[in-house]
């Protein structure tokens, strides 16, 4: 099959080249650093499919273009698909493939080291200590054993990360619509959104963005928080409202804020923007809190994951090729 492999850098290109050389029939990638939209969408012609990461856009005008140059499948590289009109694609007899599971592992700790990094400061401690300020004045944290830690979400990332928050001895509450037996053996306690918003010291987005999550933490959620509460964002960046999250940093109601994900983060995440004056006023506010961590959509980044997202991709791309069926196809009604 010939693909056409949108918003890559080289690391992706490396990881996909190593793991489609050992194929027995190796499929024929085209790499593009460009993201799909309607200004790229026409270097789909001549591809039998593409391959989107989280930010390309997948609407219905764009999958209409797909299929007018004879695309017969989307291979999302990632497990959201939240930017994929899924009603159209079933309409157009286009499959859509996704990686439901790359390394929960990777997105959860790294959800870990931004508690960690936020509590105990260790970034400004990096920056004194290299310019030989061994001051340890407003470096303080606190423990993080019998601390409330809230989970809204428990699939296998939020899985992963309530096993590791009570290895810490935390108290962990979860939130989900589906309820996991095996969290609740292990000492994992459900209750209801608003009372896990109101307990917990620390609450952990682990998610997807549907119509009923976007915005899921907004005024109305953050009044009910406890003061100096910590929320962390490794999910997706709509599940937060930005605007309220900010007036929340203001008035202090939240003490800590860590984001690996931001809602308007397609023209600004996986590029090198060093050079150029942002102009996004909303995260330009959020970086000027100091107790605000954000990194560039970086948790899902490990060795290991990378590695099982290029395999997965393949595989899909390989099944719907030979029968045009594939585990990992997913419908509107998903």
């Amino acid at each position: 099959m010939k693909v056409a492999v949108f918003s890559t850098k080289r690391y992706d290109q490396d990881f996909f080249e190593a793991t489609n050389d050992r194929m027995d029939n190796p499929h024929t990638f085209v790499f593009y650093e460009a993201s799909l939209d309607v200004s790229t969408v026409s270097l789909a012609k001549g591809f039998d499919g593409v391959c989107v990461f989280v930010n390309d856009d997948v609407s219905g005008e764009i999958l209409k273009e797909l299929n007018s140059y004879g695309v017969r499948v989307v291979a999302l590289r990632c497990a959201g698909y939240n930017n994929v009109d899924l009603a159209l694609a079933g309409k157009l007899n286009i499959p859509v493939v996704r990686v439901p599971s790359y390394s929960p592992h990777a997105v959860a700790e790294h959800a870990v080291a931004l508690i960690m990094t936020l509590n105990r400061k260790t970034h400004k401690s990096y920056n004194r200590v290299r310019e030989h300020n061994f001051s340890l004045n407003k470096l303080i944290g606190f423990d993080l054993k019998n601390k409330t830690v809230g989970v809204i979400g428990t699939g296998k990332i939020g899985a992963s990360f309530s096993k590791i928050m009570l290895g810490f001895g935390c108290k962990v509450l979860a939130f989900d619509l589906f309820p996991s037996e095996e969290l609740k053996e292990i000492g994992v306690q459900y209750v209801a959104l608003d009372d896990l918003c109101m307990l917990s010291d620390i609450i952990s987005l682990h998610c997807p963005l549907t119509q009923d999550t976007h915005h899921l933490i907004d005024q109305s959620k953050l009044n009910l928080m406890k003061e100096g509460v910590m929320l962390i964002n490794t999910s997706r960046g709509a599940l937060i409202d930005t605007r309220d999250v900010i007036q929340a940093l203001k008035y202090r109601k939240l003490g800590y804020l860590g984001l690996d994900v931001y809602e308007e983060e397609e023209d600004l995440f996986f590029k090198d923007r060093s050079e150029d004056v942002i102009l996004d006023d909303q995260i330009a506010r959020l970086m000027s809190f100091p107790n605000v961590l954000i990194t560039g959509h970086q948790a899902f980044f490990t060795r290991e994951a990378m590695e099982e997202i290029a395999s997965t991709t393949i595989k899909n791309l390989l099944d719907i090729e030979k029968t045009r069926t594939c585990e990992n196809q997913i419908t509107s009604s998903d």
